[in-house]
């Protein structure tokens, strides 16, 4: 069974920075991609951001590429998120997810989520 928990959410002023984590139980952890995904309100999940299980590949949504950075630690089973130059329509609700399901697009596949963590910014 895999656990993934999300930390480092807050409240911030635009232009601003948060690092966020997600912390997974379990060997499939460093095993697979680890992918974030956000979700306003009033809209459906978006993906945001994924890294392979080695951290050779990245990838990233248009809308954060650049301000963005993933990473991780297969010893201390993290995955972090560098959020920088956050904006007003960063604001979410943040999950990272462990992807079960390899076949298709980056976004697709994740069968193992966390419960979430907020980001607010503040114009």
């Amino acid at each position: 069974q895999v656990q993934l928990v999300e930390s480092g959410g807050g409240l911030v002023q635009a232009g601003g920075s948060l690092r966020l984590f997600c912390t997974g139980s379990g060997r499939a952890f460093s095993s697979n991609t680890i992918g974030w995904f956000r979700q306003a309100p009033g809209k459906e999940r978006e993906f945001v951001s994924a890294i392979t299980r080695n951290g050779d590949n990245t990838y990233y949504a248009d809308s954060v590429k650049g301000r963005f950075t993933i990473s991780r630690d297969n010893v201390k089973n993290t995955v972090a998120l560098q959020m920088n130059s956050l904006k007003p329509e960063d604001t979410a609700v943040y999950y990272c997810a462990l992807r079960t399901n390899t076949v298709g697009k980056i976004n697709l596949g994740y069968g193992y989520w966390g419960q979430g963590t907020q980001v607010t910014v503040s114009s």
